[in-house]
C-alpha cells in the first residue's frame, strides 16, 4: 500500500505567506475604494446637498458600481453618518487626549487655534462641517449624529480644559458656560469663506486669535 505523501513545511509556509499577501492586498483594495466612495459623497454632497445627492451620481464620481456602495454603506444616511465619523473622529481624539493638559491657556489657546487653522480650516473637513451647518437643519437625525459623535464630546473636552483656565484667574466664568466662544471665530469663518470669501478674504487665524485676547483680557478683569 502506497504511503500518502506528506506536504512539505516549506511548501506549506509559500501558500501561507502568498495567501496572506492575497488577503492583505484585498484589504488594501476595499479600504481605497471605501475612502474614494466617502471622497466622492463628499463632492457630492458638497455640490448638489444631502437631499438632491444621488447614489448613482457619488458611485459615477468614485468610479465602482452603484452596488458596491452597499458593500460598504447601508444608505445614503450611513454613508453620510460614516463621512462625518471618518473625517471628524480623528479630530475629536486630538482634542480629548487634550483635556487633561495642565498648561496656561494663553500657551493652549495659540496651539489650539495652529490646530483648527491646520487640521481642520485647510483640508476638507471644513467642508464637512460646513456640509453639516447647511443640512442640519432640514435633516435632525443627522444633526443629532453630528452632535453625539463630534459635538457634545468635543465640548466636554473644552469644558474641562476651560474649568482650570477659570480656576487659576486666565478667563471670565461665562466660558463655563458657552465653551462655543472659544471655537465661534472659527465657524464663523468656516460659514464666510464659503459665501463672502472673494468680495472680502478673512484671516481666520487672526480673528481666533483676536478672540482668545478678547477672553483672556476679560478673564484679567474679572
Amino acid at each position: 500500500m502506497a504511503k500518502a505523501k506528506r506536504s512539505r513545511p516549506d511548501v506549506k509556509v509559500r501558500r501561507d505567506v502568498k495567501a496572506g499577501r492575497r488577503t492583505e492586498a484585498g484589504d488594501v483594495r476595499r479600504a481605497e475604494r471605501r475612502d474614494a466612495i466617502l471622497s466622492a459623497a463628499l463632492d457630492e454632497f458638497s455640490s448638489q446637498g444631502f437631499a438632491a445627492a444621488r447614489l448613482d451620481d457619488v458611485a459615477r464620481r468614485a468610479g465602482v458600481a452603484k452596488g458596491t456602495i452597499y458593500l460598504y454603506f447601508r444608505d445614503k444616511d450611513t454613508l453620510f453618518q460614516e463621512l462625518i465619523r471618518s473625517m471628524l473622529t480623528p479630530v475629536v481624539g486630538s482634542l480629548e487626549q487634550l483635556r487633561d493638559a495642565d498648561v496656561p491657556i494663553c500657551v493652549l489657546g495659540d496651539q489650539l487655534v495652529e490646530f483648527f487653522v491646520r487640521d481642520i480650516f485647510n483640508t476638507r473637513r471644513r467642508d464637512v462641517i460646513r456640509l453639516m451647518i447647511a443640512e442640519g437643519r432640514r435633516f435632525p437625525k443627522l444633526a443629532e449624529f453630528y452632535y453625539r459623535e463630534v459635538l457634545s464630546r468635543i465640548l466636554s473636552a473644552m469644558r474641562a480644559l476651560l474649568s482650570r483656565a477659570v480656576a487659576r484667574g486666565e478667563l471670565p466664568d461665562i466660558v463655563l458656560q458657552y465653551p462655543q466662544l472659544l471655537a465661534a471665530p472659527g465657524l464663523i469663518a468656516v460659514i464666510w469663506t464659503g459665501l463672502f470669501d472673494k468680495y472680502e478674504p478673512i484671516d481666520v487665524r487672526a480673528m481666533m486669535k483676536a478672540n482668545l485676547d478678547i477672553l483672556l483680557s476679560a478673564g484679567r478683569r474679572s
